[in-house]
């Protein structure tokens, strides 16, 4: 059995070698050795957040000032798309200071970051660099939304769902969108029937925080949702009510019940 290795132990002067040289490739100004020097030297005692945010404050140091020019540079090294549902950060782990890049820099150039963030997904994940965005123009990202709601890479349409979760792990928590618990279920209705496990698995741990929000909310829209829909995946459901379902909540007991 492999030893347990902390995640945050591989944001490291390691890492940031392997980012050094991938950047160099494509902008041969970039100074590797005081860059990896840097980060070496600043992520040394720190936990996993603190480690990303050093190594994304040194790229911005290291790269060209203007935003859209260093995005380009960086998004020329994300390498081929996750083809499986695996691996999110045990393979793309290293495009995490990229992702929060574009959360820390981007908020100036929305459009441009929002497609940076589509591309990203498809190797790691945005699901916390999209929240900032969320918070200064839901709007702006719903509209997003509603195409990558359809799109055929599964990690796109998991970025719906958890980006987008009020009490998504490792993030600070954000209020239903536009403080409406409604917004959220417009959202998730159109995954409810995804063939993603993947995306499944999200769209209940969703509807399982929104039941900590509004819990009489969700629950009547779910009652209603299973009254016209046939085809509806109870694995979703039953995992989405996960909570109340401990609470042994009756409205809960009697739809789970229900759809088993």
């Amino acid at each position: 059995m492999s030893e347990y290795v902390p995640l945050k132990s591989y944001f490291d002067g390691r890492l940031a070698v392997q980012l050094a040289d991938l950047i160099h490739s494509h902008y041969p100004r970039f100074t590797k050795k005081s860059f990896v020097k840097s980060v070496a030297s600043e992520v040394e005692n720190k936990e996993l957040k603190a480690r990303v945010e050093v190594i994304a404050d040194t790229l911005k140091q290291h790269l060209p000032t203007d935003y859209e020019e260093a995005l380009a540079i960086l998004l020329k090294i994300l390498g081929p798309e996750n083809k499986t549902e695996e691996g999110m950060f045990t393979k793309g782990y290293f495009l995490m200071p990229v992702a929060y890049f574009v959360e820390r820099y981007g908020l100036d150039h929305f459009d441009l970051s929002l497609n940076a963030m589509y591309e990203i997904t498809k190797r790691h994940t945005s699901e916390y660099a999209i929240r900032p965005y969320l918070i200064a123009d839901t709007d702006c990202c719903m509209a997003y939304f509603r195409d990558w709601i359809n799109d055929p890479n599964s990690h796109v349409r998991r970025l719906v769902s958890e980006g987008t979760r009020p009490r998504l792990p490792w993030a600070k928590k954000i209020p239903p969108l536009k403080d409406n618990v409604q917004n959220n279920l417009r959202l998730l209705e159109n995954l409810m029937h995804d063939s993603s496990r993947y995306v499944q698995k999200s769209v209940a741990n969703h509807i399982n925080d929104l039941t900590k929000e509004n819990p009489e909310v969700v629950l009547t829209w779910i009652h209603q949702y299973i009254s016209e829909n046939d085809d509806m995946n109870p694995k979703i459901i039953i995992n989405g009510l996960r909570t109340l379902v401990k609470l042994k909540d009756e409205h809960a007991l009697e739809i789970v019940r229900q759809v088993e």
